[in-house]
Formats: structure tokens, C-alpha cells, sequence
């Protein structure tokens, strides 16, 4: 086959060329992201029911989703967290489940539930999760007139919100921060008792003065008509202009019963942009979207938006895009460097320069041609693909090399220059495969980890499958053409060894020679570093994401005391003001947020807020002072930092506890009091209180029956009274298209609760007006602020950390549960770690089974193998030990790159073994010894392997001497890499001929 290729030149060459231009055309439509588009196998169920509490909302609400969704297919683990005037229904999938066909049937679900809500209730919304709901970048809107929010809101609604969407590459712009208007009517009360009407009169007028015909149809002759109302409301002076009949059959106009007015709504969150109240854009990209055109095209929407709207201010944080292309750089970056140094180190140890340059051609080629084949296989250029692409790298460069120094030789040999071309690979096709396999080998079972592990080694198996590929064609098919090409018409190759690696090669043969003299005492020396790098697993951080230096948090706050919205603003900005002059953004989600795509429920008493410095050193400091100040003023408070969102903190971020203890009392309920004595005798001191378990002040109303009976008043109607008293009062809505203008009966928000009761009358069923007050008691009391529950129903919940959970500590924890007549369940990241390290032991099993039986089958031996295998702790020692020295930690970039690592040295050991294996089987019948013999394969091999290690380390280098988020995010990949490589290098080159020398002899 090689031979027919060589002599059709032409054809191979614009069969490559052709590769090249759809390669081109395929890098450009390729999506870039940070991580891959990962369906989170998770949806969420927001539910809002304003003026419920958290009782109502759990046995009304949440109860029967629970009972219903339990059922779905695929499902993991279910959680629902009830709390005032909202709730949220977590549902975590196993991974591998269609979430698109789980998003239909749960919308089905809640659909033929809708009959079992209340009525007042708005129909929950299912909410799906994945990588690509971070949003992009923020854009805040802020009114240079900070009365005219109406004004901005509608804007931002209908036009802002609109434009954006319209924008190649943005699939959604969730918005939080807008206002609405309604209309309010504050009746007055001694103008009713004058005319002897009751509340419900009137509002029975201005709902009937709103209903609509329906859907009916007149015909006149030929023609059919749709007909409609006259008489149906419109605006704010219809309202006021509303009839309403007296007793004595007189009419009255709505205008001289109430005061009738356009005002802003009731709302339960706010945003907030360095202190000015504003509404805030979020905006999320579609997952195929190219973010280097998307983000230009939003910064020139934005331009047109000042330009045309000067009566605001936009401005933007938390782009996305920063983070997201740092980290692509710095990776695509690395690939440009290994390319550029092995073009360089290439001149470097060869002496004739046509093969640097045959490097040159076949090396870009190689990567421009894997960019096909992410199209085929709809992968993303990510963090994850790029890793892929690095090892495939290095792979290329030890098999370029290989396949050219084979050819030379043949050459050096006096075979002519087609032959060679097709002996020198010929011979090393078999060895170049099943390296290939074995890499495969390490990559493939991964895929089968659980969790997000294994759908991020998807991308990296299927990238590091594709890039072998092309480069196992490219070494096959386009070196040995450029080689033909490049020394057609001459007779015999010259020297291809250059005076640098003449004195490397020197100095090889001395190592050599001093490590067989012991070989013994010189594997020993190489297996100490095994217990190092122990010591060294000991010692590392173990993480989900390495340690980045930022200059920007979200400060959560939760007051944990009853507070409206109005104080929540005004206790932020407050504690924000002295730190303002330090602050350089400051974004501020307060209450309850509006976004459609969060899945966190929010209250009245929560902000969350994104703070921005100048550094990473100003951020520690001042959050610090912040964080004072908070506790100073509000001792009650609970305050968490945490990072900024971002993809990975989505897929990586470890929110749950160590341990979390769920305690149950079958399906009794348990009081503050009761629960506190429980607790007292809990077997772990120090424990943290769980969600469930934290409380708030509330007022318990209660209705004097007896009396109200006494008096023939219905309970129904001191009800509707009370609601009447303590919220805007709902009575109907002008309906225009797409806009909702509702009317309420609105609230005396100067009165406190109990002067509003005396105020309120309440009509028995003779009309008669006693005071609403005489009926209802009230007193204070705590309460639970949420409720948690999962399938088996309500729980309460305790924390415990990692220094507290101890051998018997969970049976402690049952033994007391028992005694105290308790249900008693656990979870959290002890159990996680526990399942994830299980399933990693056995693939990684698996992995080195496979290993074993593909190089059992080359190398037709049992024990070969086994040199392979035993490099591998080798190296994995090495990376550990430079993450240690260095100060890293071991997380999921710092593993990736233990397994790129791998990947190269599993190819140097077999291609060495391969290369001995060969030159002992040439050498039967010849003069060398059993150690020439190794000394000249350890010489073949010595090249590629040093050229390899070289070029790969210093195109990684850079990144370490690098600043930024990106640098940081591969520090530790590249720590990895480079540790394991610097040990894989000396065990390619004497630990393998050392092990298999001390073998042989004694086989």
C-alpha cells in the first residue's frame, strides 16, 4: 500500500490539500466553550405561591409532586425545599438519561396535577440544568432617573430584551429587577358606611365590569362576526368610571367610593448595580454558539443601545468569555509552542535540515485535519478536547520520528530510496498500532465512570481516539511521501544525528554503562520514588477545581430575621458604602429573584451579591472587613463567599456536606422545643444545623369560631377579610394583548397589622358590620423557615465535617436514632467519594487488564507486559511529587494531566521493549553481546524519546511563568504533565532495558 501511495505523488497530495480546506471550513464552525455542552441529568420545579407559608406550600404543593414524580424513570434522588411564598423541587437523574424526553414528561406530570393546586396558584415551572446555563455576561440597565423604573422595565421587557435575543449565537436573555405597574384602589370607608355598601358590593361591580362574552359568533347574511363586550375595561379611567348600585337603585361611580391609581406592584426582589437600583440582563448562548463572534456583536448592541437610549446607563460584569477564552488559549497556546519547539529541537538533534522541515509540514497538518473529524463527531474545542488533542501531540512527534529515522537507516543501509520508504515502515507499523491500542486502552474504560467524570472523558477518549487516528495516517501515508519527495535524486541520506545530540549520545552511553553495572541496586534507587510519591499523595489538597487567585466573589446573605425587602435594600447598601471607593462592581440580586432559568428559590431575607477588585490581594482584605461588619451589626446573620458562577463551578462545585444526617419522626412533626431536647444527647458535639433546622419569627393568627357563630358570621368571610387587611388583594386583570394590568385592593402599608384589623369590618350574612378585630387573635411564635423533604417526606437535617466523622461515628448515630424512636438516612460527598474511588479501582483494573492482553498479543510474552505496566506508578510518583513541591493540589485538571502524562510513557516503554525485542532478534548469529544489543536499541530509541520529552516540556513551560485566570486553571495540568514526564523519560531510557535485562537473564 505505502509503495502504491509514493507512486502517485499528486493524487495523495490533493487528497491531503483537500482535507485541509474542509478541515479549515470545520475549525470555523466549531462551538468553543470552556467544558463540554454537558446535560446536567437534573431538573428543577420552582414554584411561586406569594402569601403561602411553608406549611401550606409543602402539604399543597410539593407533597403531591413528590408522590407523583417518584415513579419517573431514571430517577436518582428527589428533594424539595418548601419556604415562604415559594418552593423547588430538585429531581438528580442518572447520567445517561434523555433529559429532553424527562423535561417533556414532567411538564406532563404537572399538568395533570394542576387540578389537585390551589386554584390562586401559578402553574410550577420545570426548570432543565446544564453546562450552558451560565450566563455569557450580565448586562445591567440602570435609569438616570431613578423614579422612572416603570419606564425602564417596560423598555428592557419589550425592546432591550428582544434585540438581544436576536443576536446569532444567544439562545435566551433572562431578566431579574423589572417592575410592573397595577392598579390600585384604596376604598374609603366612611363614604361606604355613609351609603351602606360592603366591600364585596364593590368588588363584585368591578369584576363584573370586566367579564368577557366569549367566544361567540353572529351571522348577518353572508357574513359571520366575532363578538365582544363594549363594556369591557381598558385603562385606568374605565375603572374609575365603573358603576355601582346603591339600595335605593341609584347609581354611584367607582371614583367617589375609592381613590383609584396607577402604581408600581408588590415586589419580592430587587437588583441592585453599584448601589443604584437597576434591572440586570442575563445572557445565555446557545451551545453550538462561536464565542469569539457572539461577544463582539453583543459590545457593538450595546454601543447602539447608549447611543439611542442616553436616559440610561448600561454597564456588564461577570463575562464569561474572559474565563472561558483565557482557558482555551492558553491550551491552544501550549499546542502552538509543541509544535514551534519540536520544529526547533528538531534542528537541534538532526543534522540534515530536511527533516525538520518534513516535521514542519506533517505536524500542523495533523492537528488542522483532527478539526474535521470534531466536526463528524460533534465535539467542541474545550478544555477537555484540547487535553486530548496535547497528548495526540506528543504521539506524533515520537511516531514522525520513529517512521524517520526507520527510513534513514533503511537508507543508511543501501536500500534505495522507495524500499526504504516502505521497509522503515513497514517494520515499525505493528509497534506504532498497538501502541495506539494501549493508549486506547488507558482512555476507553473511563467513559464507563459514573457521574460527570465519565461524560467529561467522552470528549477526551473521542479526541485523543481522533488525533491518533490522523496521526497513525500521517505517519503511514504523508511522511514517507514527503521523505521520497524531499530526497528524490539522491543516492544515499547523509548523517541525520547533529553534533548536540552526538554529545547527548555520548553521555547516554555513560549513564548506561554505569547504570548495568549495578542493575539491581539501580532498579531499587528507581522504585524509591514510589514511597515518595506516596508521601506526597498524602500531603496534596485534594480538590474539585485548582486554587485560582480572582479579584471577584458572590457574598450570599441571609438575614435570619423577618424582614421586608425595603430594609433588605437598605441594610446592603448600608453595609456596602464605606467599601464602595475599594468596590469596582458590585451586582446585587436581593429577595426573590425573577430569572426563569435559576433553580435556587430565594426569600424576602436573601441577597446574593457579586463582588469585583482591583486584586486578588484587595478581595481577601475587604471581603474580610465586609464580612465584620456584617457579623458586628447582625449577629444573626449567615454569610457564605463563594466563587463566581461559571462552568465548572456548576459541574465541580461541592455545595453538599461531608455528612449530612436526615433525621425523621415517622410523620410527626416536631416543634423548635421538641427537637432542641432531642439534640442535646446527639453523639457528635459541634455539629452544624442543617437548613431544615434553622428559624424565624412569624405571627399565628386564629379565629374565634365560637364567637363568630354567635354573631352569624361566616369563617369563609373573616378569611377573605384578613386577606382583604394584610396583602393587595387580587380582584381582577385588563387583559391587551400581551400585557396583564392587574387591579388590586390595595394595602395601608403605614398601619401595622393589629391597627389594620380594627380598622376592618367583617359582614355577617345580614350585612351587619362588626369590627374584624373582635374575631381574630394573634400571637408570636418560632417556627422552621423551610421545610426539607425528600420521597419518604419532611426531615431534618445535620451537618457534620470530615474531622468529626469518625470509624463508629455513623453507628453511634444509628444506635441513638434507635433509642430515641428516629428514622435516621444519610448522604453527602462521604458516600460520593466512597462510590466514585470503588468504580475508579475497578476501571482502572480493567484498564490495565486490557493493557496486559493487547501487549501480550505484540510481544507474544507474559512478562513484557508487565515492564510496561510497572512504569506506570513511576510516573504518576513523578507528578505527584512536583504537584507537592510546587504547592498544587490534586483536582480535575491536575488528573487529566496525570493521564496525558500516561499516555506518552505507555507509548515510550512499548516502542523501547518493541526496539529491544527487534535488534536481539537481528542480532542471532552477529558478535554483539546481550548488553550491546540493548546499549544499540537504548541508542535507536534515545532520540524520539529525549525529542518527545523536550518539546512537550517546553511548549508547557511557558504556561508556568504565565499569569491570569487561564494560567492558573492549567497550572496544574501542566505540573502533571511535566513531573511525570521527567521521571518517564529516565524509566524509558533505563528503568525498562534495566527490568527487562535483569528479566531476560533470569527467564
Amino acid at each position: 500500500m505505502t509503495k502504491f501511495l509514493l507512486k502517485r505523488p499528486i493524487a495523495v497530495g490533493m487528497t491531503f490539500l483537500a482535507l485541509l480546506i474542509f478541515s479549515v471550513l470545520a475549525w470555523n464552525t466549531l462551538p468553543v466553550t470552556l467544558l463540554p455542552n454537558i446535560d446536567v441529568p437534573q431538573l428543577a420545579i420552582r414554584v411561586n405561591y406569594p402569601n403561602a407559608s411553608p406549611e401550606a406550600i409543602e402539604a399543597n404543593v410539593l407533597a403531591p409532586i413528590r408522590q407523583n414524580f417518584a415513579i419517573m424513570q431514571g430517577v436518582k434522588s428527589m428533594e424539595s425545599k418548601a419556604s415562604s411564598e415559594a418552593g423547588m423541587v430538585s429531581l438528580q437523574f442518572e447520567y445517561g438519561t434523555r433529559m429532553d424526553l424527562a423535561y417533556v414528561e414532567a411538564n406532563e406530570k404537572l399538568d395533570r396535577l394542576m387540578d389537585q393546586f390551589p386554584r390562586e396558584m401559578e402553574r410550577p415551572q420545570v426548570i432543565r440544568v446544564n453546562s450552558t446555563d451560565i450566563p455569557i455576561i450580565r448586562v445591567h440597565v440602570t435609569p438616570t432617573d431613578k423614579t422612572d423604573m416603570l419606564a425602564a422595565s417596560a423598555l428592557a421587557e419589550n425592546v432591550l430584551k428582544k434585540r438581544m435575543e436576536q443576536i446569532e449565537g444567544i439562545s435566551i436573555v433572562d431578566i431579574n429587577g423589572v417592575r410592573r405597574e397595577q392598579i390600585g384602589i384604596s376604598l374609603k370607608r366612611d363614604v361606604l358606611e355613609n351609603l351602606n355598601l360592603t366591600d364585596e358590593k364593590v368588588l363584585q361591580s368591578i369584576s363584573q365590569a370586566n367579564q368577557e362574552l366569549g367566544g361567540i359568533q353572529v351571522k348577518d347574511g353572508q357574513y359571520q362576526y366575532y363578538m365582544r363586550l363594549a363594556s369591557e375595561l381598558s385603562d385606568l379611567e374605565d375603572v374609575r368610571n365603573i358603576p355601582v348600585s346603591l339600595e335605593n337603585n341609584e347609581v354611584i361611580l367607582l371614583r367617589e367610593l375609592a381613590d383609584i391609581r396607577m402604581e408600581n406592584q408588590k415586589s419580592v426582589g430587587s437588583h441592585f448595580f453599584n448601589t443604584e437600583q437597576g434591572i440586570v440582563l442575563n445572557i445565555h448562548k446557545q451551545a453550538e454558539a462561536v464565542m469569539t463572534e457572539m461577544m463582539p456583536e453583543i459590545q457593538k448592541t450595546l454601543t447602539v443601545f447608549k447611543e439611542e437610549y442616553p436616559q440610561l446607563q448600561f454597564n456588564t460584569s461577570q463575562d464569561q468569555s474572559v474565563f472561558l477564552n483565557a482557558g482555551i488559549n492558553n491550551l491552544l497556546s501550549s499546542l502552538l509552542f509543541g509544535g514551534l519547539f519540536a520544529f526547533v529541537v528538531l534542528f537541534l538533534f538532526m543534522g540534515n535540515p530536511r527533516l525538520p522541515l518534513i516535521m514542519g509540514v506533517s505536524l500542523p497538518t495533523s492537528l488542522v485535519i483532527s478539526f474535521l473529524f470534531f466536526k463528524l463527531f460533534q465535539l467542541s474545542i474545550n478544555i477537555i478536547s484540547l487535553s486530548g488533542l496535547a497528548l495526540g501531540l506528543g504521539m506524533l512527534i515520537d511516531n514522525a520520528i520513529i517512521v524517520l529515522e526507520n527510513i534513514s537507516a533503511k537508507q543508511k543501509e543501501g536500500v534505495k530510496l522507495l524500499e526504504a520508504c516502505v521497509q522503515g515502515v513497514g517494520e515499525v507499523r505493528g509497534a506504532l498500532i498497538s501502541s495506539v491500542l494501549t493508549t486506547l486502552a488507558v482512555f476507553i474504560p473511563l467513559i464507563f465512570l459514573s457521574g460527570i467524570t465519565g461524560v467529561l472523558f467522552y470528549d477526551q477518549a473521542v479526541s485523543v481516539a481522533i488525533i491518533l487516528a490522523v496521526s497513525l495516517g500521517v505517519a503511514f501515508v504523508l511522511l514517507p511521501l514527503l521523505y521520497y519527495l524531499f530526497f528524490k535524486g539522491k543516492q544515499r541520506a547523509k548523517n541525520n544525528d547533529s553534533r548536540f545530540f552526538l554529545q547527548v549520545l555520548r553521555v547516554f552511553d555513560r549513564t548506561h554503562h554505569v547504570a548495568f553495572k549495578r542493575p539491581v541496586v539501580s532498579l531499587v534507587l528507581l522504585f524509591c520514588l514510589l514511597p515518595l510519591g506516596f508521601l506526597a499523595f498524602e500531603q496534596l489538597d485534594l480538590k474539585g477545581m485548582p486554587k485560582m487567585d480572582k479579584n471577584d466573589a458572590v457574598l450570599t446573605i441571609d438575614w435570619q430575621e423577618p424582614i421586608d425587602l425595603l430594609e433588605n435594600e437598605k441594610r446592603i447598601n448600608q453595609l456596602v458604602s464605606p467599601f464602595v471607593s475599594a468596590i469596582t462592581k458590585l451586582d446585587s440580586d436581593i429577595g426573590v429573584p425573577q430569572y426563569l432559568l435559576t433553580v435556587t428559590g430565594g426569600s424576602l431575607q436573601q441577597s446574593s451579591n457579586y463582588v469585583e477588585f482591583e486584586s486578588a490581594e484587595d478581595r481577601k482584605k475587604y471581603l474580610a472587613q465586609i464580612y465584620k461588619a456584617i457579623s458586628r451589626a447582625y449577629p444573626n446573620a449567615e454569610v457564605t463567599v463563594e466563587e463566581s458562577s461559571n462552568a465548572f463551578e456548576l459541574l465541580f462545585a461541592q455545595n453538599e456536606a461531608y455528612v449530612r444526617v436526615k433525621l425523621q419522626k415517622g410523620n410527626q412533626d416536631l416543634s423548635p422545643e421538641q427537637l432542641n431536647k432531642l439534640l442535646a444527647s446527639f453523639p457528635v458535639k459541634g455539629f452544624a444545623e442543617g437548613e431544615a433546622l434553622y428559624q424565624e419569627n412569624n405571627v399565628v393568627f386564629s379565629i374565634d369560631e365560637k364567637r363568630a357563630q354567635q354573631y352569624g358570621i361566616r369563617k369563609s368571610a373573616i378569611i377573605t377579610q384578613l386577606q382583604k387587611v394584610l396583602t393587595d388583594y387580587h380582584v381582577t386583570d385588563i387583559k391587551s394583548f400581551a400585557n396583564v394590568l392587574p387591579i388590586v385592593l390595595s394595602v395601608g402599608e403605614e398601619l401595622a397589622f393589629d391597627r389594620l384589623l380594627k380598622a376592618q369590618k367583617v359582614y355577617n350574612d345580614e350585612e351587619i358590620a362588626f369590627v374584624l378585630h373582635d374575631f381574630v387573635k394573634y400571637q408570636y411564635d418560632q417556627r422552621f423557615k423551610t421545610i426539607l423533604s425528600d420521597p419518604s417526606g419532611p426531615y431534618y437535617d445535620i451537618l457534620l465535617n470530615e474531622e468529626q466523622v469518625e470509624e463508629h461515628t455513623l453507628d453511634n448515630i444509628r444506635k441513638w436514632a434507635k433509642s430515641h424512636s428516629l428514622i435516621v438516612d444519610f448522604d453527602g460527598a462521604y458516600f460520593d467519594n466512597q462510590e466514585n474511588f470503588q468504580q475508579l479501582i475497578f476501571i482502572f483494573s480493567i484498564s490495565v487488564l486490557l493493557l496486559y492482553f493487547i501487549l501480550a498479543a505484540q510481544f507474544e510474552s507474559f512478562w513484557q507486559p508487565l515492564i510496561v505496566l510497572l512504569t506506570l506508578p513511576l510516573g504518576v510518583a513523578g507528578s505527584l511529587l512536583f504537584l507537592w513541591i510546587f504547592g498544587a493540589s490534586l483536582n480535575i485538571m491536575s488528573g487529566i494531566g496525570v493521564i496525558v502524562m500516561l499516555g506518552i510513557m505507555v507509548n515510550d516503554a512499548i516502542l523501547k521493549i518493541d526496539t529491544m525485542n527487534r535488534v536481539i532478534t537481528q542480532n542471532k548469529g552477529r558478535q554483539y553481546s546481550f548488553y550491546e544489543a540493548l546499549l544499540k536499541a537504548g541508542t535507536m530509541r534515545l532520540k524520539p524519546i529525549i525529542m518527545t520529552s523536550i518539546t512537550t516540556l517546553l511548549a508547557l513551560l511557558p504556561v508556568l511563568f504565565m499569569g491570569g485566570l487561564g494560567a492558573e486553571l492549567q497550572k496544574p495540568l501542566v505540573l502533571a504533565v511535566m513531573g511525570g514526564l521527567t521521571i518517564g523519560t529516565g524509566t524509558a531510557l533505563y528503568f525498562v532495558p534495566l527490568l527487562y535485562s535483569v528479566i531476560k537473564k533470569n527467564s
